[in-house]
C-alpha cells in the first residue's frame, strides 16, 4: 500500500506541479479584488483547475496500477483542462481587469479570440510532448473542417459578421440603433446573434449576418453622454397667420424654456414646410440628449408649441370638410362688394394723400387698388426700376435705401403704415431713385399707373398735395446725400418744381 501511494506521488507530483498551483492561487488572489463584477466567474475557474488536478492525481494512481495507456489519455486530459483554467484566469485578469484600469477597452469577441489561439497552441504542445505529431491530426481533420464549414455556412457568417462588428468597433453593447422599423438598445452582442431591447421591452435577436448585410442606424451611446439626437415636431396653421411671426414665436418660446431632455445647443429652429389646402405645415426641429424618453420629451416640446401658438392668437389648422352651399344673387354679390369697400376705405382714410378726399372719391379709388402683401425682407423694388405702381402702406414698416457712387448702401428713412411710397416714379415718369425692403410683414395696396392718370386727371388739384409730399421728400434727400456727396442748392422752391414736372407729364 506505501508502494502504491509512493508511486502515485512520484507520477502526480512533478517538479513543474508546485509552480503551476502557486500560480493558479496566485492569479486568483490578485484576480478577486480586481475584478468585483467577475469574482463568481474566477472563483469557479479556480474550482475547475483544482478539478483537473484532482483528475490528474486520477491518472497518477491509473499510473501506479499498471494502467499505462488508459492513465496517460486520463493524465493529459486533466493537464490540458488545468492548463486553460490558468489561461482562462490569466485572461479574465488582462482583459477585464488591467487593461480597462489602463483605460484600454478591449472587445468580448477579441479577447475570446485571444483566450482561443492560446487554447489551441497550449494544446498542440502537449500533444507534441507527449509524442502525437499534431500535423497529422489537422491533414485529417482538413476534410472534416471543410465539411463542417458547407454545413455551418449561415452559422458561420453569423459568426464572422459578429467578430467583425465588434473588431471595427460599428457596434457597441448599449448603442440606441434603428433597424427597418425595429428601434432599441444594444443589449449583448454574442458571436451568433445581437440582442436588442426596445423600449417597450421587447428582446429582439437579430442575427449578426443580417446587420452585415443590411443598413442600421446608431444614433446614441452610453459612453459619448453629449450625442444630441435631432427631433421633428409637425404642427398646422391657418393661413391667417404670418409665417415670420409663426416661425419666431415658436422658436422663442422654446429656446427660452426650461424643458428637460432639450439641448440648448444647437438651438431649436422652425422651418415652414408645406402648403396645403387651408392650412401651412410648419416643423420645429430641436436636439434631444437622451434617447429613452423619446416620446415623453417629444410631448413637452408640444406642450409648450401649443401654448405658445395661443399666446400669440395662432390658429393651429384642423383638417375639415365643409359644404358652403349659398344663393347667389345680385344683392349677396352687392354686400360682399360693399364689405371689401369699407374695409379699402378705411385704410385710404390712414394716408396722408388722400385725408382730404371725399367719401364718394376714396371708394372710386377703392375699387381700383390691388392687395399687395410682402414678406419681411422681400424687394418691393430696386433702385433704377421703372416705375409701374404706387404703393399705399396699410400696416408693418419698410425700409428706404440709396445706392451712392463709391458708397455702401445707405439706410435713408423707414417708411411706417398711413404713409404712401414710390409716387415720384409714378407722378413724374423718372425711374425709382432709391430701394424699398420690407422690414417686417407688410399689407399695402398699390394702384396701377394708368388708375392714377385717371385720378390726376378727375381731380387735378390732387396734384398739388402730391408735390407737396414729393417736395418734402426731395429736401429730405438733398439733406441725406449731403452726408456723402456735393449737392447744390435749389435756386427755386422744390414744390414748385415738382409740380411743373406732374403737369407736365399728365399734359394738366
Amino acid at each position: 500500500m506505501d508502494t502504491l501511494m509512493q508511486r502515485t506521488w512520484a507520477y502526480f507530483w512533478l517538479p513543474e506541479t508546485k509552480y503551476v498551483i502557486a500560480a493558479a492561487v496566485m492569479l486568483t488572489l490578485i484576480a478577486l479584488p480586481l475584478l468585483a463584477k467577475e469574482r463568481r466567474r474566477a472563483v469557479a475557474t479556480f474550482l475547475a483547475f483544482v478539478l483537473c488536478l484532482v483528475g490528474q492525481l486520477a491518472g497518477a494512481v491509473f499510473e501506479a496500477l499498471d494502467y499505462s495507456r488508459f492513465a496517460v489519455m486520463v493524465h493529459e486530459l486533466f493537464v490540458i483542462g488545468s492548463g486553460m483554467a490558468l489561461v482562462r484566469l490569466l485572461a479574465m485578469l488582462v482583459f477585464r481587469g488591467i487593461l480597462p484600469r489602463l483605460g484600454i477597452v478591449v472587445v468580448r469577441i477579441a479577447e475570446d479570440i485571444s483566450v482561443l489561439l492560446f487554447y489551441a497552441a497550449f494544446i498542440l504542445a502537449r500533444l507534441h510532448f507527449v509524442g502525437l505529431d499534431p500535423s497529422s491530426l489537422l491533414t485529417t481533420s482538413a476534410v472534416i473542417t471543410a465539411v463542417l464549414a458547407f454545413a455551418m455556412q449561415d452559422t458561420l457568417g453569423n459568426v464572422l459578421s459578429g467578430v467583425a462588428l465588434q473588431l471595427d468597433n460599428s457596434l457597441r453593447t448599449g448603442d440606441w440603433i434603428r433597424i427597418d422599423d425595429l428601434t432599441g438598445r444594444v443589449a449583448q452582442i454574442r458571436w451568433r446573434q445581437t440582442t436588442i431591447r426596445t423600449r417597450n421591452g421587447e428582446v429582439v435577436i437579430v442575427p449578426n449576418s443580417q446587420l452585415m448585410r443590411g443598413r442600421f442606424t446608431v444614433y446614441g451611446r452610453a459612453d459619448i453622454p453629449n450625442w444630441p439626437w435631432r427631433r421633428w415636431i409637425w404642427f398646422n396653421i391657418t393661413h391667417d397667420s404670418a409665417p415670420r411671426q409663426v416661425i419666431q414665436e415658436v422658436e422663442k418660446a422654446i429656446s427660452a424654456a426650461d424643458i428637460p431632455n432639450v439641448a440648448a445647443d444647437p438651438a431649436p429652429t422652425c422651418v415652414l414646410m408645406e402648403f396645403g389646402p387651408g392650412y401651412a405645415r410648419y416643423a420645429l426641429r430641436y436636439w434631444m440628449l437622451d434617447p429613452q424618453p423619446d416620446d415623453p420629451t417629444d410631448s413637452a416640446v408640444r406642450v409648450h408649441v401649443l401654448a405658445a401658438l395661443q399666446r400669440g392668437g395662432m390658429q393651429l389648422a384642423v383638417p375639415e370638410q365643409s359644404l358652403l352651399v349659398t344663393k347667389e344673387n345680385e344683392a349677396y354679390r352687392k354686400s360682399i362688394r360693399r364689405r371689401e369697400t369699407e374695409r379699402r376705405v378705411a385704410d385710404l382714410r390712414k394716408l396722408e394723400l388722400f385725408s382730404g378726399l371725399q367719401e364718394e372719391e376714396l371708394r372710386t379709388i377703392s375699387e381700383h387698388l390691388i392687395f399687395a402683401p410682402f414678406a419681411s425682407g422681400d424687394v418691393i423694388y430696386h433702385q433704377g426700376d421703372a416705375a409701374h405702381w404706387l404703393y399705399l402702406l396699410a400696416s408693418g414698416e419698410a425700409e428706404v435705401w440709396m445706392e451712392i457712387p463709391e458708397q455702401p448702401r445707405q439706410l435713408f428713412r423707414t417708411i411706417h403704415a398711413g404713409s404712401t411710397f414710390g409716387e415720384r416714379g409714378v407722378m413724374t415718369g423718372e425711374n425709382r431713385r432709391d430701394t424699398v425692403i420690407a422690414k417686417t410683414e407688410l399689407v399695402c395696396y398699390r394702384l396701377d399707373q394708368s388708375t392714377v392718370d385717371e385720378i390726376i386727371h378727375s381731380r387735378p388739384e390732387i396734384s398739388r398735395a402730391f408735390a407737396e409730399i414729393l417736395g418734402r421728400r426731395e429736401r429730405e434727400i438733398n439733406a441725406f446725400m449731403r452726408r456723402f456727396v456735393d449737392v447744390p442748392n435749389a435756386p427755386v422752391p422744390q414744390e414748385h418744381g415738382i409740380l411743373e414736372k406732374i403737369r407736365s407729364f399728365f399734359e394738366l
